[in-house]
């Protein structure tokens, strides 16, 4: 193939600068590059568009900065820049108002779990407190943070069969204690 004759890319190229340029009626803008140009006239108001839709700027930049990205990455392909922009913040908009709702769905499921999971009556929590230490550490990494044997084992450095055997020393001892209450 001849060297000065145009690929199919290079027309294609070409006919997206032709119509970026041709809807920038009266705009100043370098027609060597078009990319830049797009960049430098439709950014801020894409950008302000944004954070006028998520109420946050830095998300906004964000978001307008992506759309840019997205739309370089299918330079050759968009026929209309400006509509790809603006469709594709709105996208990430939308995805951010979704992603926004489930975090708020998550966030009341977690406080109601806490605001419905008991802490230790302070009885407990004293009568624990009473127990050597080595106990005390195993009954609250168990029980109260959940740990399995195993995982007790491997953040205290001891064997698991020592946890076990920890875990039904401590059980015996709060009997005895609680049993003393009542």
């Amino acid at each position: 193939m001849n060297e000065d004759q145009p690929t199919d890319e290079v027309v294609r190229l070409s006919s997206v600068d032709v119509a970026v340029l041709g809807a920038w009626e009266g705009a100043e803008v370098d027609a060597a590059q078009p990319a830049d140009a797009l960049f430098r006239l439709h950014y801020a108001p894409l950008a302000g568009w944004c954070r006028r839709m998520v109420g946050d700027e830095e998300a906004a930049h964000d978001i307008a900065a992506e759309a840019f990205v997205r739309l370089l990455g299918r330079w050759t392909t968009v026929t209309d820049p400006r509509a790809y922009l603006y469709t594709t913040a709105l996208n990430l908009v939308r995805d951010r108002w979704r992603r926004s709702e489930r975090e708020r769905v998550a966030l009341r499921k977690t406080v109601m779990t806490m605001t419905t999971a008991a802490a230790p009556a302070p009885e407990l929590r004293m009568v624990v407190a009473s127990l050597p230490k080595r106990l005390q550490q195993v009954v609250v990494l168990h029980y109260f943070a959940d740990m399995s044997v195993d995982a007790v084992a491997h953040a205290l450095g001891v064997a698991p069969g020592t946890v076990k055997r920890d875990l039904y020393d401590a059980r015996a001892k709060l009997q005895v204690l609680l049993e003393g209450t009542q």
